[in-house]
This record gives C-alpha cells, structure tokens and sequence, in this order.
C-alpha cells in the first residue's frame, strides 16, 4: 500500500526521477528482447508476472550524449512544471485502482525502481505498466513534445516580455527627454521664452516640410507600386482570361461593402444623435396621472352640467312667473282703466284720475325699461372687464413694439422720399 501511495500521490523528488531515468533511457540503443517464462497453463508473463515494461528507441541512433545532457538540463530548469504530470497521474486512480484490487503492487514498485525490472524490447516505443484489467503508459513521443514545447515556451516568453520592456524603455526616454526640454526652457534664464517659442516653431516648419518630403517620396513610391499593381493585373489577365472577372466582381463586393459599411455608420450616428434628443426630451408624465386627470374633468364637466340644468329650470321658472305677472298687470289696468273711464265721464275728478292712472302706468314701463337695459349693461360691462383682464395677463414685449413701431416708421419715410423723388421726374 505504501508504495501504491507513492504512486497515486508521488512527491517531486519521485517525479524528478521518474522523468530523469526516462529521459536516459530514450537515447540508448536497445536490441535485447524482454526475458519471457511461461507457466504451466502456456501463458507467457513477465519477469514481475503482471508488469511489462517496455521501452524503444526507434530512431535513437540519430541522438548522442551532448543531446541527452542538454535535454537533461532543461528538465532540471522544468521541475516547476512537474505539477502538471501529478495532476494527470491523479486522474488515473481508477485504472490504478483496478491494478491494486488485482494484488498487482509489485508493478507500482516496479515503476518507480524501473532499473531493477526494466526490459528494453526493439520495435516498441512507449513504457507500459500492464496488468490484468488495464494499461497505464507514458509515450516518449508525449515525452519528448512535452519538453519541446515546454523548451518553445520558455524561449517565446522571455523574447516577448524584452520586446514589451524595450518598447516601454523607449517610451519612458521619450518621456524623460520631453520633461528634460520642458524643465530646461523653464530654468533657462540666459534665454527668454520668445526664443524657445521660436526655435520650437522653426522645429515645427522643419518637421513639415520633412513631412512633405516624406509625402512626396511616397507619392511617388505609390505611383511606382500603381504601375507595378496595374502591369500584374494585366499578366494575370493575359494568363487567366477570367482574371477580369473576377476581378470586377471583387471591386463590385468592396464598393457594396464600403456603401454598407458607410450606411450602418450614417445609421449608427443617427441612432445616438436620436438617443441623446430622448435623454434631453422631458419626462412626460405616466398614462395613469392623464387618465386620473380625465376623469376628474369629466366628474367636473357633470357637475358643471347638472349646475346649468338646475340654472336653465331656475330661469324658465323665473320667466314664467315674470310673464304671469305681466299678464295679471295688464289686465289689471285694462280693468282698472274701464272702471276710471267711466266714472271720468260724469265727474270731472274721475277725468284727473284717468290721467294720473294713465301716467303712473307709463312711468313704471319705462322704469322696467331701464331696469332690464341696465341689467344687460352690465353683463357686457362684465364681459368687456372679462377681456380686459385677459388682455392685461398677457405678456406685451414693449421693446419689440417699440423697435416695430420704428422700422415701420422708418420704411414709411424712404417710401416718401422715393415718392417724392419719382413725382419730378414725372413731370419733366
């Protein structure tokens, strides 16, 4: 048990041996043939019974002993990485498993003091633990590319993190001569800072006209690459008459392309311009408040309604009995008038009666007159105070009225002059 233990969770010191032995072993030459015995049954086992252990070079003629050093010391360099291999031998704890359940403990001993029970046999090239229900093997082809690319990755990564320091170095000189200059024309008190402002603008007409220099060069470099472009094209045409084709449908898919690509790009912006407007828009008020609030208008509206209706039958009622009145009025001095008139026209005291009868009846006409004159004098009176009022609550802009007032009177006086300077003309 112990040593299936020390398989199952090897420490790295027998890992480190594990992967040293392996890896000294893979560049010898090895014709011998594994030692056989057969039992009584004619099964043919190994020298441990249940291990077979098998390792191969088939091309170890090609590695020498400076190449085995080498590899040696990049898997000393590697130990870091051996984690790797006890995270795999982990996984297989069932295969393992199935090996003890077997009795099959010899084998793990086996493994891990290989140069006690190891046999090279020719035409194999892995190392195999075998036992009756499963296999465990380490390939050296798995071997040798593990510690190659390990080898390509240890070579990569510092060539990339020097290339990430440099570029970081340079932009820190940048940086370090920018402040230098900066520092320098501030502490500078030999020299104002007009001359620097000047050397600095001779410096920028010197990097622009170094940059059209540079234009220019390329200008012509790209007519040359043009030229070259076109002649290649017409070879290819002249080689493969269906070059042109394609060519043209090529052209056709990118002028689609950049039409489609300036059409997401227009849509794009007028998608934010859209969302920025929304953002600043007010926020409008919820569905709910306006149909509380329509409610509360139509609650008004009837009970403004039913207020009008109460009014109306209030008038038609007034109306009625002011008519009534009217009426019994009239009759009354019809009556009254008859029974004076009689008495007038045998006693010269009924003929006075008559008269102030008559009068009296007249006066309270034209007092009811006035009465109802006055009554509508006032409702206008109110209605034009009503309009008053409105007009005063507005906001009158004097200024503009003013301004107005002026531009107007301004036109009117070049009109005149206009006038009076065609009327001679005219005339003559």
């Amino acid at each position: 048990m112990c040593c299936l233990q020390q398989f199952l969770y090897p420490s790295e010191e027998d890992l480190y041996k594990l992967i040293r032995f392996l890896v000294e072993r893979l560049p010898e030459v090895s014709d011998g043939k594994s030692k056989v015995l057969e039992d009584g049954d004619g099964r043919k086992e190994t020298k441990a019974d249940t291990l077979k252990c098998h390792y191969v070079s088939g091309q170890s003629d090609a590695i020498d002993t400076a190449d085995s050093v080498f590899t040696h010391q990049k898997v000393e360099n590697k130990l870091s990485d051996l984690n790797i291999i006890a995270e795999e031998t982990k996984s297989s704890d069932s295969i393992v498993g199935r090996l003890s359940d077997s009795g099959e403990t010899a084998m793990v001993d086996n493994l891990v003091n290989a140069p006690k029970y190891q046999s090279e046999v020719s035409g194999n090239e892995s190392v195999a633990v075998q036992g009756n229900n499963g296999q465990v093997s380490i390939s050296r082809h798995e071997v040798s590319s593990y510690i190659q690319k390990n080898d390509e990755d240890q070579e990569i990564r510092p060539l990339e993190e020097v290339s990430t320091k440099a570029s970081e170095l340079e932009h820190l000189l940048v940086e370090l001569e920018r402040l230098k200059a900066a520092t320098g024309i501030v502490f500078d008190d030999n020299r104002s800072i007009e001359v620097h402002l000047q050397e600095l603008e001779e410096q920028i007409s010197s990097r622009k006209l170094n940059l059209l220099a540079a234009k220019s060069g390329w200008d012509a470099e790209k007519e040359l690459l043009e030229n070259k472009r076109r002649n290649l094209q017409e070879s290819l045409c002249a080689s493969n008459p269906k070059a042109p084709e394609k060519l043209q449908k090529l052209r056709e898919f990118e002028l689609e392309k950049q039409l489609i690509e300036s059409e997401i790009r227009r849509r794009e912006e007028g998608n934010y311009n859209l969302s920025t407007e929304l953002k600043k828009q007010p926020k409008q008020a919820s569905r709910r408040s306006y149909i509380d609030r329509v409610k509360e208008i139509t609650k008004n509206s009837r009970k403004q309604d039913a207020d009008i209706d109460r009014i109306l039958k209030e008038t038609r009622e007034l109306q009625l009995e002011s008519n009534n009145i009217q009426e019994r009025l009239h009759r009354t001095y019809a009556i009254v008038d008859e029974l004076v008139l009689r008495e007038a026209k045998k006693e010269g005291i009924g003929k006075k009666a008559h008269k102030l009868l008559t009068s009296i009846h007249e006066n309270f006409g034209e007092i009811s007159n006035k009465i109802l004159s006055t009554d509508r004098l006032r409702r206008e009176t109110a209605e034009y105070e009503k309009k008053i009022a409105a007009s005063a609550s507005r906001s009158l802009d004097f200024n503009k009225l003013q301004a107005d007032l002026d531009a107007i009177r301004k036109e009117n006086s070049c009109l005149e002059q206009n006038l009076c300077h065609k009327k001679p003309i005219d005339q003559m």
